[in-house]
Order: structure tokens, then sequence, then C-alpha cells
């Protein structure tokens, strides 16, 4: 009788992999020890992890996702803004007959609470495909990312100075990585399918006391401005789609009660509570030296 044939590899591919979740997403997998495949749109080297590898795909081809999902019985899907340029039931499709089980979609909390808005219906028209794809799936949606704070990095280098507008209106703001442990463990556990997840921070936190947190983290006083509505939608055009930006400014201008509602979802699946933008702000402060 010869010996018993070794358990598949549980292969993960995860899309998105060089962003501020993937990145995690991908090394606490690969410390998990499972097998992933980090898929990226460039062609620059990308730094991996140990155990696993990189391959370059995009989206927007469905069909040079092929190589990549072939083997692997689950995927993280990370789109880019809205999603409004991908095809997702021919993602899917090709994920599917690559073996694919399992889905994990990265979305978004204003999918669920303005799910008739410009900016974000593509986004909520994507989780309907993964909802109706037949594989097990589960729903991601954090509110604002305490990443969004990068944008500010350079004129806090250079000035000490942060503007924004909505200065005291207050958002539970999600720091990535506890996104990205979320999803790890989310991809590896079967009692998740089915369910929607919103993922938020542990506490309301308004631009001006971002800003101070920063200036704590440095040790040196950071100035807040506060931009009116038209500054910064001046600004945010530069990098923004339209839709997405006067998406963006309805949230943090008049945020619904949904929007400033603290999650307990994160808490829940990691044992733990969500990581506050304080402890953001120090461990990322190199950024803003």
């Amino acid at each position: 009788m010869g010996a018993p044939e070794a358990e598949e590899p549980f292969m993960i591919v995860v899309t998105g992999a060089t962003g501020n979740v993937g990145r995690v997403l991908v090394g606490a997998l690969a410390a998990a020890g499972e097998q992933v495949t980090a898929v990226s749109r460039g062609t620059l080297p990308v730094s991996i992890p140990e155990g696993a590898r990189h391959q370059q795909a995009d989206l927007a081809e469905p069909e040079t996702l092929r190589p990549v999902v072939d083997g692997a019985r689950a995927l993280f899907l990370l789109v880019a803004g809205a999603g409004a340029h991908l095809s997702p039931g021919d993602i899917l499709d090709v994920a599917k007959a690559g073996g694919v089980e399992r889905i994990v979609l990265l979305s978004s909390q204003a999918a669920g609470t303005r799910p008739q808005s410009v900016s974000h219906a593509p986004l909520r028209g994507i989780e309907e495909v993964v909802q109706r794809s037949g594989m097990a799936w589960t729903i991601l949606r954090p509110g604002g990312f305490a990443s969004n704070a990068y944008a500010w990095a350079e004129p806090v280098r250079t000035q000490r100075t942060v503007a924004a507008p909505f200065g005291d209106v207050g958002l539970p703001v999600v720091d990535p990585t506890d996104i990205a442990e979320v999803a790890a463990m989310v991809l590896r556990e079967d009692q998740h399918a089915g369910r929607i997840y919103e993922l938020t921070g542990p506490a309301l936190t308004t631009p001006r006391q971002r800003a101070h947190s920063i200036g704590e983290a440095l040790g040196r006083p950071v100035r807040f401005v506060e931009q009116t509505h038209d500054e910064a939608r001046a600004q945010m055009m530069q990098f923004m789609p339209e839709p997405v930006v006067d998406g963006t400014l309805a949230i943090l201008g008049e945020p619904t009660p949904a929007e400033q509602r603290i999650s307990i979802h994160t808490e829940q699946i990691l044992g733990r509570p969500a990581r506050t933008f304080d402890d953001w702000a120090q461990r990322h402060i190199h950024a803003f030296r």
C-alpha cells in the first residue's frame, strides 16, 4: 500500500498586491504558511515575502488572469477606483475556470450606504455580480482609510501644515492593516461565506484631530488649515474622477449615521480592538518627516 497523497496546496491569489492592503495581506498569508500569488499590473520589481510569488495581470483584461488563477482556490479581489471600467462577470468566469471556489471582494462602506450614488453604484454592481457567482463569497466594506493621510505628507514635511475640508466632522477611519488581517482570516476560514463585513476604526476622528495626531507622532506641532468645499474639490479633481470627488466630499462633509457608526466586525474576527489613527500615525510617521 503506497503512502497517502499529500493534501493539495491552498493557493490564494491576491490582486492589488502592492497597495496598502494587498502588501500586508500577502505577508500575512505567507506567514500563515499559505501559497500566495501576488498580482499587480505594473512591470516594476515587486518586493514579496518568502513563500509568495509575483505575477503580472490586469483586471481590465480578464484573460491575463487565466494563468494566474490556474489551480487557485481563493481570490482576493481589489478593484481600482469604483471599478466602472471592469467586466466583473468575465473576471469571475476566468477565476471559476481556474478552480477558484472562494472570493473575497474589497468593496467600500459607501456601496452599502450610498448604493445609488454615481461614485459608488459601479462598486455595488460588482458586489451583486460576486453574490451571484456561485462561489463562496465574502464582501468587506471598509470606511475611509487612515492611509489617506499620506496626501498630507509633503505639506507636513515642508510646511508642518495640513489643509483639509470639514475639519470638525468625525469619521471612524480604518487602518489598512486591519483590513488586510481581516481579509487573511476570511480567505482561510469557511464560516465567513455569504457575509458582508463593515470595517471601521474604533472611534470617530476629525481631520483636525488626525493632523494633531501626526504632530504628536512627529514631536512637532502641525498646523491645521480648513479648506472650503470648492478649494478641496479643485485639489481632488487633479487626481480623481469628478463623480468620485463629489461622492467623497459628500461623505466627508455630510456623513450619514451609518457612515459614522463604529463597526464591531474587526474585533469579532480578529479577537482584538481595531487599531486607532494614533497607532497608524506612529507606525507610519517616517513618511511625514
